[in-house]
């Protein structure tokens, strides 16, 4: 069998005669056509209700067709795409049911546009499809579907931002420049400010950092609902850090007005020496704030504990290191270690580094051989 099927995506049909839907019969089908017709001359629908009475009586006609023919128009409803699109499958579903034969049903689908098309697979998952006929007015044949496309492109976050973005800027260069005139800035400013605009949108856009800037943002967002203790801990660690940084550069000043200017290596010495506690003092804050959370999240392990010695460790070496290189001369700003005292420095380090592996590994390890009764 073969069934004309013509398709009103928005209920026009229904909503503008009244008339129940699905509707089965030729005749049904014409007076269907005729009470739109009379109700709203304009409707592109009128025009696929007719054809697909047009196309019936061609295939009843046509002596090389040996099959049953049948038409039958179903409707979707107006608004949601995807509730429209359920209705016109459950329509299908009640005028397949409806015509109980024992043939295969294949079906011809008559629409007046791209936005009726989108339903086709949903027709398609029901009967097989012999053929797709668009009908509209021809003085106009790709004002529709050139709507419809320009709709769905807009109505996409992805691509909208892409276009109407940059678009947007663009626009807003002679309102700029009326204000800057208003205001004796230089045109080229504004022109420049529009550019650099662009230029870092379209960069963003390129390589694709939004993605990286949602799931920064995503986990931010985790941290701060979650009551992490890290969030703070890393705010206060870098502070230190800034702090740790003037206060280098500072004692670099003082230095170099003391004794002049220092070559690279001795500069490094002296901005190591004055900041490496602050630095330490970070990195004990980070690694206690995220031992703290390990612990309140039940993943504590002992060798975590580690992290807070290495930090000191790794300091006490540094500070011994730079000291032993600071200038001879660097007079009440800074006193040059000796041998003996870096080699003690260096022995402190290594030995805190040490001990404390040793020292957490056996708590672990006595951990795993004896855990806590539940």
């Amino acid at each position: 069998m073969l069934l004309v099927l013509p398709v009103d995506l928005d209920d026009d049909l229904g909503r503008k005669t009244g008339r129940s839907t699905p509707v089965i019969g030729r005749d049904d089908v014409e007076a269907a056509a005729v009470a739109l017709a009379t109700a709203d001359p304009e409707d592109s629908d009128v025009n696929v209700l007719f054809q697909a009475v047009h196309t019936y009586d061609e295939l009843v006609a046509d002596e090389t067709i040996e099959e049953e023919v049948a038409v039958a128009a179903v409707t979707g409803v107006e608004g949601s795409d995807v509730q429209a699109n359920r209705a016109v499958g459950e329509e299908v579903d009640t005028v397949l049911a409806a015509l109980s034969t024992g043939e295969d049903v294949r079906a011809i689908v008559i629409t007046d546009g791209a936005q009726d098309e989108s339903v086709l697979p949903v027709i398609r998952s029901r009967v097989p499809l012999d053929g797709v006929r668009r009908v509209v007015v021809r003085q106009a044949q790709d004002l529709e579907s050139m709507y419809y496309t320009m709709k769905q492109v807009l109505s996409d976050p992805e691509t909208r931002g892409t276009v109407l973005v940059p678009l947007g800027v663009l626009l807003l260069v002679y309102p700029f420049s009326v204000v800057a005139g208003m205001l004796d800035i230089p045109g080229a400013m504004v022109l420049g400010l529009v550019s650099a605009m662009l230029g870092l949108y379209t960069l963003f856009r390129g390589l694709g950092l939004e993605r990286a800037v949602d799931s920064a943002a995503e986990r931010t967002r985790n941290v701060l609902y979650a009551g992490r203790v890290t969030i703070i801990t890393y705010v206060v660690a870098l502070a230190l850090l800034v702090v740790g940084g003037v206060q280098g550069v500072d004692t670099l000043g003082a230095v170099e007005d003391a004794t002049g200017p220092l070559p690279v290596e001795a500069q490094l010495a002296v901005f190591v020496h004055a900041a490496v506690q602050w630095a330490a003092a970070a990195g004990v804050t980070s690694s206690m704030g995220q031992v703290t959370d390990e612990y309140l999240s039940d993943r504590f392990r002992w060798r975590y504990l580690n992290a807070p010695f290495y930090v000191v460790s790794i300091a006490i070496v540094l500070y011994g290191l730079s000291g032993y290189f600071v200038p001879l001369d660097a007079g009440d700003v800074l006193t040059r270690l000796t041998l003996g005292e870096l080699a003690l420095a260096l022995t402190i380090g290594t030995l805190l580094g040490v001990l404390s592996t040793l020292t957490f590994a056996v708590a672990e390890s006595y951990t795993e051989r004896n855990p806590r009764p539940a």
